[in-house]
């Protein structure tokens, strides 16, 4: 063989094997493997605790005795905090019973019983607290009432007074005082129920 056919087929096979090395080199694998990101399971929905007071008092002379009750009702729509907490709303009965056992006065509140003095878009984030009796006053038996974010650690709310006249009748109104005058039973929910 001659130093040019020697030459030719020298360099021939270099290149070859060069072009050769060149396409292992570009070849790569387009697999990915990944895992499926898990959908984020929705929170379960809430509730912000029940809550059973009595409180006996004398009324015009005789004693009458007040029963509170709040128990998340499923029945009514389910609020949403604004912030990815979704609770059941209350219902709170309220039930003045005499000192004979006959009753006197028995409603049960939601939330919309309120809706009056609660702000809409408020109202859609809130839940019905609580009600719990202050005193007597004017005659009447007035109760502190509150309408706020379930969430315990939030303090926004809207104070709220009911009171409950000598024939029954109910009226409603925005407490701008705050400043009832607690009894220990009172004061003990206050503390835990946000009201």
């Amino acid at each position: 063989m001659n130093s040019k056919n020697w030459l030719k087929t020298a360099l021939i096979a270099a290149l070859t094997s060069v072009a050769v090395g060149a396409c292992k080199e570009k070849k790569q694998t387009t697999d990915i493997i990944t895992t499926k990101p898990k959908a984020e399971a929705p929170k379960p929905v809430q509730e912000i605790g029940d809550y059973d007071q009595d409180v006996t008092v004398d009324w015009g002379g005789s004693n009458y005795t007040i029963r509170m009750q709040r128990v998340a009702d499923r029945s009514l729509p389910i609020v949403d905090d604004g912030m990815g907490g979704r609770y059941y709303d209350n219902k709170i009965t309220v039930r003045v019973t005499r000192g004979d056992g006959s009753e006197f006065f028995a409603k049960t509140f939601t939330k919309t019983d309120f809706s009056g003095y609660v702000d809409a878009a408020f109202s859609k984030q809130s839940a019905l607290l609580g009600i719990v009796f202050d005193k007597v006053e004017d005659g009447a038996l007035r109760f502190a009432a509150s309408v706020g974010s379930p969430d315990k650690a939030s303090d926004e709310f809207v104070p709220l007074v009911l009171k409950i006249s000598r024939n029954g009748g109910v009226s409603i109104s925005k407490d701008t005082q705050l400043d009832t005058e607690n009894t220990s039973e009172t004061a003990e929910y206050d503390d835990e129920d946000g009201v």
